[in-house]
């Protein structure tokens, strides 16, 4: 189980730190805005990751309980989102953070900053990907109801404090433009990274 577990911090924090739109919402609402609004978007990323989390281990509960042919199908789409994902951090291009269109005054406020963080990782349709092709291969028929829990615990605990300490990293301006800078050399290491745990799915039973 302690295997399991830090396999998935490794990759938690992996899928958290690769930018996507979660990581340029916070850098945006950190560096413009107030600290309780970009820790209250922080927070409705948290909440979004334990929807994501049920969800999909209530669903793949249910699935490998029905259906080896049904897993066996998710693992290997799981396997090929997640080397899609890193041949896609392998050539994208340094983006910075996404102009503000939006009056300050309304990200100002805490609880539309949780809305903010809430809504754009709900509807982000790779997170659901991700979190998917992530437990098919931590879950079987055999694994207790409590090492369920657990394991999307992991993925929880480990959005709050990520997703809070780069909220209070990224209110300097200095480290703010270090991170664009530095953002295609990122992409490619977690690119490279991504790819060869997406190979090891597939070809490891």
């Amino acid at each position: 189980m302690l295997e399991t577990i830090l396999l998935l911090t490794v990759v938690g924090l992996l899928g958290m730190m690769s930018p996507g739109p979660d990581f340029f919402l916070i850098l945006r609402n950190a560096s413009a805005y107030s600290r309780r609004a970009a820790i209250a978007t922080a927070a409705g990323i948290t909440v979004g990751i334990a929807v994501h989390v049920t969800y999909c281990v209530l669903g793949i509960g249910l699935i490998i309980t029905k259906s080896v042919l049904l897993f066996n199908t998710i693992r290997y789409a799981g396997a090929a989102y997640l080397i899609y994902i890193g041949w896609k951090s392998l050539r994208s291009k340094t983006v910075s953070v996404v102009p503000d269109n939006t009056p300050k005054e309304r990200r100002d406020v805490p609880l539309q900053g949780f809305i903010e963080g809430l809504t754009c990782n709900l509807l982000n349709p790779k997170a659901t990907l991700f979190f998917l092709s992530v437990f098919t291969q931590m879950i079987d028929p055999n694994t207790p109801l409590e090492h369920q829990a657990v394991y999307g615990l992991v993925f929880v605990v480990w959005g709050i404090v990520y997703w809070s300490l780069l909220v209070l990293f990224v209110q300097h301006p200095l480290v703010q433009r270090l991170l664009t800078a530095t953002g295609h050399t990122i992409d490619r290491v977690f690119g490279g990274i991504l790819i060869a745990l997406g190979l090891r799915v597939a070809l490891i039973d």
